[in-house]
Parts: C-alpha cells; sequence; structure tokens
C-alpha cells in the first residue's frame, strides 16, 4: 500500500496574504487582478491577446513570493476556475498556466516578463505567445526520417560489406581446394 502523500496532489503553494477567491473573480470578471493605476493597460493587453485567439487573465501581486513556484501554482488554482490562460507577476518573479498553450511556449513568454514593469512583461509574453512559433511536429518528423535513413543506410552498408567477406572467403576455399587436387610440381 502506497502512503497517502503520493496518492492524493498537495494543496497549492500560493504567496503568503493572496486571497485566490478574490483574484478568481477579479479574473472572471473583466481579466484582470492588478493595482487600478494599471489595470486599463493591462485590460488592453487581455483584450490584444483575445483578438489573437488567446482565453488570458493577468494577476498582478504586490510583493515577491518565497518561491517561483508559488506564482506558477496562483496561475494554476485561477486557471482551473476560470480556465484559458493565466499570467502572474510579481516584481520579480513569474509564473504562468495555460489549459490551451504548451508550457515550452508558456516558458519562452515568461523569458520575455523580467522587465520589473507589469505592463511591459504583459505585453511581452503577449507577444511571444501570438508570434510565430518553431514547428516542433514537423521538425521532430524531420529527425526521425534522418535516423531511420541513418539506421537503414548503417544496416545495408553491415549486409553489404558482410556479403563481400562470405565471397572473398568461399573464393579463398575454391582456391585452397583447387590447390589440394593439383598434381604436386616436379621435383629436379
Amino acid at each position: 500500500m502506497s502512503p497517502l502523500g503520493a496518492t492524493l496532489p498537495f494543496k497549492a503553494d500560493v504567496p503568503a496574504g493572496v486571497d485566490v477567491d478574490s483574484i478568481v473573480a477579479e479574473v472572471a470578471a473583466d481579466g484582470v487582478s492588478a493595482p487600478a493605476s494599471i489595470e486599463g493597460d493591462l485590460l488592453a493587453t487581455v483584450q490584444r491577446a483575445q483578438e489573437n485567439g488567446i482565453d488570458l487573465g493577468i494577476v498582478v501581486v504586490p510583493d515577491n513570493p518565497r518561491h517561483d513556484s508559488q506564482l506558477r501554482d496562483l496561475a494554476t488554482a485561477v486557471g482551473a476556475e476560470d480556465g484559458g490562460t493565466v499570467l502572474v507577476l510579481s516584481p520579480g518573479q513569474v509564473g504562468s498556466f495555460s489549459d490551451t498553450i504548451s508550457r515550452v511556449t508558456l516558458e519562452a513568454g515568461q523569458d520575455t516578463t523580467y522587465t520589473g514593469n507589469p505592463v511591459v512583461a504583459a505585453n511581452n509574453f503577449v507577444d511571444t505567445l501570438v508570434g510565430p512559433q518553431a514547428p516542433w511536429s514537423l521538425i521532430t518528423v524531420v529527425l526521425i526520417v534522418i535516423v531511420a535513413a541513418g539506421a537503414a543506410v548503417t544496416a545495408a552498408a553491415k549486409v553489404r560489406r558482410r556479403n563481400r567477406v562470405k565471397a572473398v572467403d568461399s573464393s579463398d576455399d575454391v582456391d585452397s581446394s583447387n590447390d589440394a587436387n593439383a598434381a604436386p610440381a616436379p621435383r629436379t
């Protein structure tokens, strides 16, 4: 029997002093939970994301948490209630969640958010999400084809070498049997 902790998920570890229910309600209402002084600019960023097919919620917390993973946990908690993509920003850390965008793309977007300015950070994040992405499926298929072709060429070379060695060995056998059947050279 496995320990209970191994079968149940851990409770989300959100930053201290954060009211998740209040944040979820604000994000559900207009897509933003942030200080009033920057809410209008962040609403424009949410609107731009929506114009590009991304259901984005933005949360700004005033202080850095103990661990940056707490922001990801907060984003996950908000996303679990409201769905879509959630970006959580603090003065020096960032976390995100999405039920539609890959973790690789989210983290690429997060890499552009360390500006100290939540509005610039959110716009950089959206720019990354709506910008051109690497065609990972195509890259994977091409790499698989290259590896398979390399394996086929290697296998063909091994078969060819093995057949060549067998041909040389059998001609040596014929030569040595001819030598054994040949009449001895006359003595002089």
